[in-house]
């Protein structure tokens, strides 16, 4: 009470009013050239409001224009409020989707602008920059003013099987395509979107081979993608095994290792 107490007399009374506002508001975040809107209310000096809330350590800064309130921490919120157009995405979200235990450090976000990969408040963030008509499938996780997009199921697992060095390994993409509870027509819908014949087949040949109830609609689309150039399954593994035509795929994962990566529990 004496910390309050201390700091409330150092402050102005500008500076008390706006921390007022943004607890009234239950504004955890915001960007310096939406605030005044958010609050309904013109500041005189917002920029030296800030400067000196910063300074006290009543607020964060955590990027030029876009701050914080002190001892916020969520992570996929932040990621996702300094990337325009973005979403939690691959890794992260299979692991938020509960497809996978193994827990990256980095957190992965997908955005339609180019943005440098840093890290904030002691998080490192991944932003992965995909064209606009690539991004689709997105649901919130969270409430209120904490919610943030993310990719969903289907659309995780097509994202991962695209850029496979962002999902955390090959077997977890098995094992994520086996535990998924996923609706054909959005892998369909997905698929279409992100374009990538090779990441179909090895979807389709996996589905199949894991005979996945329900997901007859995709199989049949994914054989019409099949073209005549054969596919390493696992385009980062070596390149040898067996050839199966009906899929052009080359299983340098073998069936037998594919059913029991998808069967193993943690």
């Amino acid at each position: 009470m004496a910390d309050s107490v201390y700091i409330s007399a150092h402050l102005t009374k500008p500076q008390l009013e706006f921390l007022k506002l943004l607890d009234d508001y239950e504004i955890q975040l915001f960007k310096f050239t939406e605030i005044e809107q958010l609050l309904g209310q013109k500041f005189d000096n917002l920029s030296e409001i800030l400067e000196n809330l910063v300074d006290k350590e009543l607020i964060v800064r955590i990027e030029k224009g876009k701050f914080c309130k002190q001892g916020f921490r969520d992570e996929y919120v932040i990621g996702t409020f300094v990337a325009e157009n973005s979403a939690v995405a691959y890794w992260s979200a299979l692991n938020l989707h509960g497809l996978t235990e193994q827990f990256s450090n980095t957190v992965f976000i997908q955005t339609t602008h180019k943005k440098y990969d840093k890290s904030i408040l002691g998080t490192s963030y991944k932003f992965v920059k995909i064209a606009p008509n690539k991004k689709l499938g997105i649901m919130h996780n969270g409430y209120g003013n904490l919610q943030y997009p993310i990719t969903d199921v289907e659309k995780t697992i097509v994202d991962c099987f695209d850029l496979p060095q962002h999902s955390g390994g090959y077997a977890e993409l098995i094992r994520a395509v086996g535990q998924a509870q996923m609706h054909p027509t959005k892998l369909v819908e997905y698929c279409k979107a992100v374009n990538n014949i090779a990441v179909i087949k090895r979807i389709g040949y996996l589905v199949a081979l894991l005979q996945i109830t329900g997901m007859d609609p995709f199989i049949d689309f994914a054989k019409k993608q099949v073209n005549n150039r054969y596919n390493l399954f696992d385009p980062q593994g070596l390149d040898e095994g067996e050839f199966v035509a009906e899929w052009r795929l080359r299983l340098n994962i073998s069936r037998e290792e594919l059913l029991d990566i998808s069967n193993k529990q943690y």
